[in-house]
């Protein structure tokens, strides 16, 4: 699978006072990517009740390389590493868009918990199917 790109303006409120992104809000943009690729295979929200459970992160780890500054695009690329039981591990990679030098890096755990009970549960197989063939790396 191919990894996921989805792109965000940077706003001017979620400067710090240094005058670049405050670090707590890539984890809203590292969420973002992650809700919109799965977005993009079909599991939105209804599809998330008819499975009666969703995916809560459980923890990150970011990695701030550079700065991004209110207007510049971000290229925020994401893809599923490995998927096992109700764990799933995702891989982050922020750019300024039509750039190469990386600004983040990121690595998330993910779990999948049942709707009610908020407790974790195997990841159901109709997630499998669409990222069952990721038992290793996945690279460009």
């Amino acid at each position: 699978m191919q990894p996921f790109t989805t792109h965000l303006r940077v706003r001017h409120y979620e400067m710090d006072p240094l005058g670049h992104v405050n670090n707590a809000v890539y984890q809203h943009y590292l969420e973002q990517a992650a809700i919109e690729h799965l977005e993009h295979l079909g599991f939105t929200p209804d599809r998330y009740r008819e499975l009666q459970g969703t995916f809560v992160m459980r923890r990150i780890t970011i990695d701030y390389l550079r700065p991004a500054i209110s207007g510049n695009t971000l290229a925020i690329k994401t893809w599923p590493e490995e998927m096992r039981g109700s764990r799933a591990i995702r891989r982050y990679e922020i750019r300024k868009q039509g750039e190469s030098d990386l600004l983040v890096t990121a690595e998330a755990l993910w779990v999948w918990v049942d709707a009610i009970t908020m407790r974790p549960k195997a990841i159901p197989r109709p997630i499998f199917e669409v990222f069952g063939q990721l038992s290793q790396s996945v690279k460009e």
